[in-house]
């Protein structure tokens, strides 16, 4: 009996042990976690006539993106975020030039699925799809003036994208050699130019405005670097 306790025993201590390496959030500290655009926006680059931030929650007016003031390279990236009707917004890492971030960046899709308009669109047109590369799956998106949740992974060239607590999307970058075929196949968006296996790792961290006419709105964007 005692011989099968230890055993028992050690295969929950490996188990936490492997959990723990593969979701670094199960070992963060709360110390650990910043806001990422400061308490007031002090941390960020955007337009004030265009970004407002009401009782914690950030929205735009306009289709123009508001950007970290500082590159990140290895970080968890958490934040809410609120879908309105036909929602085509999203959120952005790994970007080299802000003023031109579309083929400098990856771009994590926030989309209203429920919409006519993005609910038949390209699966990598849709709500947690790394854009223009590689859909989402088992996604339980939650409908829009309703609240969504996204726990952004960036580790090297891995992205993983956790959408209300589900694991939906992990991408190597390095699998994307081509500037006109994904892996399996499908088209890559014209103005996706640059190869993801390309790109540079160490980056600003964006969140696309109102886009596509419909607007966004963000709260709780708070980042934990590794």
């Amino acid at each position: 009996m005692k011989t099968l306790l230890l055993i028992c025993f050690g295969l929950i201590v490996s188990f936490n042990l492997n959990a723990q390496s593969l979701n670094p959030t199960l070992n963060s500290n709360p110390k650990d976690w910043k806001k990422l655009f400061g308490e007031n926006l002090e941390n960020a680059q955007y337009d004030p006539s265009i970004w407002k931030d009401s009782a914690g929650v950030l929205t735009a007016s306009k289709d123009e993106s508001i950007w970290s003031i500082v590159k990140y390279d290895n970080f968890i990236l958490d934040l809410d975020f609120q879908n309105a009707n036909a929602t085509n917004s999203g959120v952005i890492v790994h970007a080299t030039d802000i003023k031109e971030w579309i083929p400098h960046s990856v771009e994590i899709q926030i989309a209203d699925d429920f919409s006519e308009v993005w609910g038949k669109s390209d699966p990598t047109w849709q709500c947690a799809a790394i854009f223009g590369h590689q859909a989402a799956t088992n996604k339980d998106l939650k409908k829009p003036g309703e609240w969504n949740h996204f726990t952004i992974t960036c580790i090297g060239k891995k992205i993983k994208v956790e959408l209300n607590g589900r694991l939906v999307n992990e991408c190597n970058m390095d699998d994307f050699t081509s500037s006109k075929k994904n892996p399996n196949g499908s088209d890559i968006p014209a103005w996706l130019y640059n190869p993801m296996s390309e790109l540079e790792l160490h980056g600003y961290i964006g969140l696309q405005g109102k886009h596509a006419g419909a607007p966004i709105y963000f709260k709780n964007i708070k980042i934990k670097t590794l």
